[in-house]
């Protein structure tokens, strides 16, 4: 943690209480950049030593603790505020000349860009931190990506023009359902910049691991990796995990084979219909289950072989040692009439390989109340989403180029993690979420 320790002539703390820089307090002194601070300081050695290393940090995270969308608006916030300037660690006797120019900053962000890893390592410090103290941490999962669009409409004509932005593309996202009538409707956006690809816990709402890339690259190819990148991150996470829960986006039958038997990750994931037109239901490929069918949905149905009667089967759970979901004769569970029961094959029930359709039949039936009540829980990836464009200053930004913004985005996340730490800490698990109140 990057605490300054500095005598001054009087305090402000003795004047007025901190009431907001409560908020900042609690991220200098939960954050675990102790290693990083003293990278910096050895990289500048003998160098010039206008400004503390570990102040221009501090001002950094209150650049994001307060919402400020450029480095002019945290410079202007710091000269009126001598309460912030002491708190970040600034001599409070040369007051506003104490603090850097902005050219300074511009300096210090480009040192910071060279030590990334070190950056994703606080993060990842922080995840593994949370994980001792949060019960259940990581056991449930949310996953989702967030457009992050650049004011920069279009690419620069010179690669030094810095005005212009020279490493996004644009994204396309479209969103699809029914409405009430029963009429479909579509919808589309297209921003240009980039794409963060974020895994929460899907309980507490918060990040566990992250991605930055161009606006253009597929969500369902991007989160794999992240999820295989999270074994040598957080491996006790990952092994812990039993369901990752996302949208229609991550509907692929090669990435929910490859939660289940890489990961053992129960995925709970939206179904696109990709039947043909007019096909409702659709046999099954095993001749054994000649009188049966299911539809996209995971719902499985017999048929009667005497009247051709079509009823839906009960669900009864799933088998993990033979990978295969039991379904039950309606008949027999919920007593419904059936004339040819006694010679039925399905009277006792039918097992139904996943391998039989990966996308339809998953180690949580789509068809069963748990597969809805877990499915719900993928707003909370929505809300993180939310949290990041709204209080983390990224629904009006100045950052142009990958390296920056990957920096920025990491940078938040650290300080949303860190203010949930601190207040797990403090007994405050109301509050772990909010960045904008102060306990």
């Amino acid at each position: 943690m990057a605490i300054i320790y500095q005598q001054s002539l009087f305090s402000w703390k003795e004047i007025e209480n901190l009431g907001d820089l409560e908020r900042l307090q609690l991220v200098i002194n939960n954050l675990p950049d102790e290693k990083l601070m003293t990278v910096l300081e050895s990289s500048r050695a003998n160098g010039r030593n206008d400004h503390s290393i570990r102040a221009m940090w501090n001002s950094l995270l209150a650049g994001i603790v307060y919402q400020h969308p450029s480095i002019e608006s945290l410079r202007r916030e710091l000269k009126r505020n001598p309460m912030l300037r002491e708190l970040c660690g600034f001599d409070p006797m040369k007051k506003a000349k104490a603090l850097p120019s902005k050219s300074a900053y511009s300096r210090f962000l480009a040192k910071l860009i060279k030590h990334q890893d070190l950056i994703q390592e606080i993060f990842d410090s922080l995840v593994e931190r949370l994980r001792t103290i949060l019960p259940n941490f990581g056991n449930e999962v949310a996953f989702d990506s967030k457009p992050i669009s650049s004011l920069s409409s279009r690419l620069g004509k010179k690669s030094e023009d810095q005005r212009g932005e020279h490493d996004a593309d644009w994204g396309v996202k479209k969103y699809s359902g029914m409405r009430e009538d029963g009429t479909a409707w579509e919808k589309t956006k297209s921003w240009f910049g980039f794409k963060l690809h974020l895994i929460v816990d899907a309980n507490y709402e918060l990040p566990i691991a992250m991605s930055l890339t161009k606006a253009s690259t597929s969500d369902v190819k991007e989160m794999p990796a992240i999820f295989e990148q999270m074994k040598c991150t957080h491996p006790e996470i990952l092994k812990a995990c039993e369901h990752g829960i996302g949208d229609k986006g991550y509907d692929s039958s090669t990435f929910i084979s490859n939660l289940w038997d890489e990961h053992k990750i129960k995925a709970i994931i939206d179904i696109r219909n990709m039947s043909k037109d007019g096909e409702k239901t659709r046999s099954f490929s095993n001749y054994k289950f000649h009188n049966m069918s299911y539809d996209h949905q995971g719902n499985v149905f017999c048929h009667c072989v005497k009247t051709g009667d079509v009823k839906k089967m009960a669900f009864g759970g799933f088998e993990g040692d033979r990978e295969a979901l039991k379904y039950l004769c309606p008949s027999a569970h919920y007593g419904c009439e059936c004339k040819c029961v006694s010679k039925c094959p399905l009277r006792t029930g039918v097992r139904v390989p996943l391998d039989e359709n990966r996308r339809v039949f998953t180690p949580v039936a789509r068809s069963s109340y748990k597969w809805k009540k877990i499915y719900n829980k993928r707003s909370s990836v929505e809300r993180v989403n939310s949290r990041i464009h709204t209080s983390f200053g990224f629904e009006k930004h100045y950052i142009r180029g990958y390296e920056k913004m990957r920096t920025r985005c990491c940078l938040s996340l650290c300080v949303m993690l860190t203010i949930a730490y601190g207040r797990a800490l403090d007994n405050e698990h109301k509050m772990m979420r909010s960045l904008v109140q102060a306990a």
